[in-house]
C-alpha cells in the first residue's frame, strides 16, 4: 500500500511540473496552483523596453512559488523570530534579444536572466525585490 501511495504521490509531483513548465490553463490548474506552497520554473511573458527602442514581448522561464514563511513572538528584541523563505534563482543562463526600432547609436541588446533551476531560500537583494523592513 505504501508503495502505490508513493507512486500516486509522484505521478501528482509530475502532473503539477507539466502544468507549471507547460503553462497550461485550466480551471482545475488554477485551483491546484493556489494552494501550491513550493518553487517551481514557470513561463513568463513580460514587454523589454530601453530607451531611444522600440518594445518587444519577451517568453521567457522565471521562478514562481510560494515558500514556507513563519514567525513567532520572543522574549528578547527585536521580539521576533521569522523564518521568511522567498521563491528564488538558483541557478540562470543569460540570453540577449535586440531590440526593435532603435534610434542612431543606440545599443539595440537587452539581456534577460532565464530560470534553470528555482527554490525556496533566503531573499537575496542581487536576484530578488526584498522588502526588509517597512
Amino acid at each position: 500500500m505504501a508503495l502505490l501511495r508513493s507512486g500516486a504521490q509522484g505521478l501528482c509531483c509530475v502532473t503539477l511540473a507539466v502544468l507549471l513548465c507547460c503553462g497550461a490553463y485550466t480551471e482545475a490548474s488554477v485551483l491546484n496552483l493556489r494552494r501550491f506552497i513550493g518553487c517551481a520554473v514557470r513561463e513568463f511573458t513580460f514587454l523589454a523596453r530601453k530607451p531611444g527602442c522600440g518594445g518587444l514581448h519577451i517568453t521567457t522561464d522565471a521562478c514562481w512559488g510560494r515558500c514556507e514563511t513563519w514567525q513567532k513572538p520572543v522574549l528578547e528584541p527585536p521580539f521576533i523570530e521569522s523564518h521568511q523563505r522567498v521563491c528564488t534563482y538558483n541557478e540562470t543562463r543569460q540570453e540577449t534579444v535586440l531590440l526593435p526600432n532603435c534610434t542612431a547609436g543606440v545599443d539595440p541588446s537587452y539581456s534577460f536572466p532565464v530560470a534553470l533551476r528555482c527554490d525556496c531560500g533566503l531573499c537575496l537583494t542581487s536576484t530578488t525585490e526584498c522588502i526588509t523592513s517597512v
